[in-house]
Formats: structure tokens, sequence, C-alpha cells
């Protein structure tokens, strides 16, 4: 199977501070955009963000090797040098939920990982393997 880039939309209450975030704290490439609504490259995907107007939502944890991870989330998965370099370079510009770490050390599934949030409440991961076969280890 080819691995396709994936969309995903989100919800975002202030357009122009998801921009900037996105753009110059995450350094993704803008793509098309209008009053409402701006693409980015989000590694190979296609990441757009929304307006929707503020709402109130329940804040749900899950445990995940005893830290409790943020649902629902999304990120992707870097590659191990690139994602120790992108967690310096954004370290001074986002407030971590979990600082980044490795998990499972030494067994199937090692990672490293760390989440943080968008100005706008959205929840983000991003991790990489030790070894990238093991992602979809059992």
């Amino acid at each position: 199977m080819t691995v396709r880039p994936f969309h995903l939309a989100i919800p975002v209450d202030d357009v122009e501070k998801a921009r900037v975030f996105y753009r110059d704290i995450l350094n993704l490439p803008e793509g098309r955009s209008s009053d409402h609504w701006v693409d980015f490259n989000f590694f190979g995907h296609q990441l757009v963000i929304h307006y929707k107007e503020k709402s109130i939502v329940d804040e749900v944890r899950n445990e995940v090797d005893g830290k409790a991870v943020p649902v629902p989330h999304f990120g992707v998965v870097l590659e191990w040098n690139q994602f120790q370099k992108f967690a310096k370079e954004i370290a001074p510009h986002v407030t971590f939920v979990i600082a980044p770490y490795t998990r499972f050390e030494g067994l199937v599934g090692e990672q490293s990982t760390m989440f943080f949030y968008d100005p706008c409440g959205n929840a983000l991961e991003f991790k990489a393997f030790k070894d990238d076969s093991q992602i979809f280890a059992t």
C-alpha cells in the first residue's frame, strides 16, 4: 500500500493567532487560505485550520506510561534525530503538557514523545520511534 498524505481539519477560535503558531512557531509552510481557514504543509500532510466559535469542551486525559495524555490529540511521527532537533527548537515557544521524554525504553515500541497545545486548545503530539519497524508492533 502506498501511503498518501492525510487531510486533517481542526477548529480554531482565532485564525490569525493559530496561523502565526503553525507558520512561525512550528515552521509549517502555508498554502491556500481565506478569512476563515488556512492550509498548512504538516510534514507532508494537509492540515487546515478552520474558524469555529470557541466552545466549552470537556478535557479528557488517559494514562499512558504514567502520564496524563490529552484526548483527542493529533500529530506526526518524526525521524529520531528530527524529533530531538524539533523539540529543542520549539521548547522556548510552547508550554509542554508532557515534556519530551522517552517512553517504553528498552521495550517494543520505544519512542520519544511530547505533548503541547496550540493557542486555540488543540492538543498535539510529536513522537519518534527508536526503530520505525516497531510503529505498529504489538
